[in-house]
């Protein structure tokens, strides 16, 4: 996999491309050309899917001025060499205000196009702009568009915040609130949206993204790492960047042995992913451990056909899930003790080599009952 590390995508504000989500762009549009667009909207849907590509190609196309210019559009696009374009690619678009979780202290610096992580809350400050800003007079005399990306990572005193925009919108105001998880947004701030789900797109569009944009890749890969996103570009491109199949490949053979693990290949494994600068993999791979054992619950309790990630899953799913109820309930309790592991090892900094060693371990008990 020669591409692994080049494939580098545009951020969502400078992306002029959207995925698989033509029926939503289309109620966008008739929204717009009705003359009585909803004033606040709610993208919800899983993690790297294209929601906040959405947002902000909605922002652009409002922004532009395409409502009400003679012509009637036909979608969303915008040019990239628009001015509006330009300018919201840059972050200077004086009508835009967008509200985002801030990076890691490591990662402000780098290129968009790198691998970055955010961290945190949205912070509250920055919620409470809002309202000042949709208040001012359009510098622009248009419209004035907030863009809320991740919004269920809001503090209750952010979430107050928006509900006061969202009970009295000012005129030609546009609220988008993007959200990985609309389910803990208050079901005050749901109700005065007009909602937009976004499902997990093909596999067929994923691998049709890989195929454009990391190219040295086979069409094996393309096809595994597909099927590892689950219907996310965002994840597809996080997995490539941080060779994430030949980590899942590295894990699938640890398990295949099971109900006996090879313990010197997991101190190996240990030692690799412990250092600092292997966090991203360590956390690459707890990621994989766990989606890995998502799939074995959810063959085990649906049966049916397995989509294999890499050849041979299917049997070993097969094998570890037994039959009937004990042995589904056996891997939801190991994936429970998995995720709290993982999630008190990235609190409490404990040693990332004896969480991955108790992690395996309690899945070789597991495959022993």
């Amino acid at each position: 996999m020669t591409d692994e590390m080049t494939i580098s995508p545009l951020p969502p504000r400078a992306n002029p491309e959207l995925f698989g989500h033509e029926a939503a762009e289309e109620a966008m549009l008739a929204s717009a050309l009705s003359g009585r667009m909803a004033h606040a909207w709610l993208i919800g849907g899983p993690q790297g899917i294209g929601k906040a590509t959405l947002a902000y190609r909605f922002a652009r196309f409002i922004l532009s001025g395409a409502v009400g210019n003679g012509a009637i559009p036909t979608s969303l696009h915008v040019d990239p060499e628009h001015p509006v374009f330009r300018r919201i690619r840059a972050g200077g678009h004086a009508d835009l205000l967008t509200i985002e979780r801030p990076w890691h202290k490591d990662d402000e610096k780098k290129d968009e196009g790198d691998r970055r992580r955010r961290v945190g809350d949205l912070p509250v400050d920055e919620v409470r702009k809002i309202a000042p800003f949709l208040h001012l007079t359009a510098a622009e005399g248009g419209w004035r568009v907030v863009v809320v990306d991740e919004a269920e990572r809001m503090s209750r005193s952010a979430a107050n915040a928006i509900l006061k925009v969202l009970e009295e919108p000012p005129p030609r105001s546009l609220l988008l609130i993007v959200a990985n998880n609309p389910g803990r947004l208050l079901p005050t701030i749901r109700s005065r949206c007009r909602k937009l789900t976004l499902s997990p797109l093909p596999e067929s569009e994923v691998t049709g993204y890989l195929a454009r944009h990391a190219p040295g890749l086979s069409e094996g890969d393309r096809l595994a790492i597909a099927r590892l996103s689950e219907g996310s570009i965002g994840r597809a491109v996080a997995l490539v960047q941080e060779g994430g199949l030949n980590l899942y490949r590295v894990l699938f053979e640890l398990l295949d042995d099971l109900p006996r693990l090879d313990i010197a290949a997991v101190h190996r494994l240990g030692d690799q992913l412990a250092p600092p600068a292997a966090e991203q993999a360590y956390r690459t791979f707890a990621g994989l451990l766990e989606q890995w054992l998502t799939r074995l619950i959810r063959s085990a309790a649906q049966g049916g056909p397995i989509a294999e990630v890499v050849p041979g899953e299917a049997d070993l799913m097969r094998r570890l899930a037994g039959s009937g109820r004990p042995g589904l309930d056996r891997w939801v309790e190991v994936w429970e003790k998995t995720h709290r592991l993982f999630d008190r090892a990235d609190h409490a900094n404990l040693d990332r080599k004896q969480v991955l060693l108790q992690v395996l371990l309690g899945l070789e008990a597991a495959a022993r009952a």
